[in-house]
């Protein structure tokens, strides 16, 4: 197996890039990532010298760098996206490049190249806000911030690709996830970093927005088995099913970091901050796939990851822009 992973020294495609190279052994991976403030080399510098792995410092955008690249491979994941809705916010230009022009320059490549397996990585706040229930593969498009408009118009163009020029393109979207090597502007990993430097937590509104919490290797083995099991021209649903307030992961973070509510700090509320998610997975759980991991029992792996990797994070907080409304 030949395979392209973009955004690979992101959160998620770090995560899946070990995956794969522990999984399999015939399996030949580069790595294409532009290295921006959420891209990180040092997430894998333990496979750097593993002679099944490459890497390429480059944009998605870039029409030769990607054609070249995918002369060389037969199977696709794109997980390079800009992906934080503060920044899209503040930032709709870049989301707008990355998610949507990014996409179609990698989509035509692949066409050109014959790719047998595109898969592209989506997220759950393409359905917008639900106020009770699963969001399905079927259900309409509803997103609220620049950013998930932006990851549902990538999604619409992928499955364009499908229906008018047959590549096998596969769209999967994921609920929120956690666990290590995320960049510390996300929820976890900036409350669990600020509680370690002994500073607040800071939680939007009243803290009641409902989030399906996934730990990273449960989405990561999804997106390996979509990717040799899936159906072209597929969506696939990948949820956690642990649907958490905001307030109450906020108290789990501070009861495993030894800290009580006086660390809270609520702040202004997100512009337009969607109130829940929730997905539907049965497709996937049909096919076999279900999470084995347990939130709290990953969280506390999560919490110890942190403690245990400041070099690795420290670094990245000082730069980190936090936005406030």
């Amino acid at each position: 197996m030949k395979l392209l992973v973009t955004g690979g020294c992101g959160f998620i495609g770090s995560n899946f890039i070990h995956l794969m190279l522990k999984k399999y052994t015939d399996i030949q991976i580069i790595n294409l990532d532009k290295l921006t403030y959420c891209g990180n080399p040092e997430s894998l510098v333990d496979v750097a010298n593993d002679e099944r792995y490459s890497f390429v410092q480059g944009d998605i955008c870039d029409k030769k760098v990607v054609a070249e690249l995918m002369a060389q491979v037969d199977m696709v994941v794109n997980f390079a996206a800009e992906s934080h809705v503060d920044r899209s916010i503040k930032y709709p230009d870049d989301f707008m490049l990355t998610n949507i022009f990014g996409v179609k320059v990698m989509l035509e490549a692949a066409k050109n190249a014959g790719i047998k397996r595109f898969i592209q990585i989506g997220t759950d706040e393409v359905y917008g806000s639900i106020p009770e229930g699963l969001s399905a593969e079927t259900d309409p498009l509803e997103p609220n911030s620049p950013y998930s408009a932006t990851k549902a118009a990538g999604d619409l163009l992928a499955l364009s690709y499908y229906t008018t020029y047959k590549l096998p393109v596969i769209v999967v979207r994921s609920s929120n996830n956690f666990g290590p090597f995320q960049y510390p502007e996300k929820l976890i990993p900036l409350f669990v970093t600020n509680l370690i430097e002994d500073q607040k937590v800071p939680l939007y509104g009243d803290g009641k927005n409902v989030r399906d919490w996934l730990f990273v290797e449960d989405n990561c083995a999804a997106i390996d088995m979509v990717l040799h099991e899936g159906t072209g021209g597929e969506i696939y649903n990948i949820g956690g099913g642990n649907q958490i307030e905001n307030i109450d992961i906020t108290n789990k973070i501070l009861a495993g970091m030894d800290k009580d509510e006086s660390f809270i700090e609520k702040v202004n509320d997100r512009p337009g901050h969607d109130r829940r998610y929730a997905l539907d997975s049965s497709k996937l759980n049909g096919m076999g796939w279900n999470p084995k991991n347990e939130f709290d029992a990953n969280l506390d792996v999560t919490i110890r990851w942190y403690k245990d990797n400041a070099a690795w994070w420290q670094p990245l907080k000082e730069q980190t822009e936090i936005i406030k409304w």
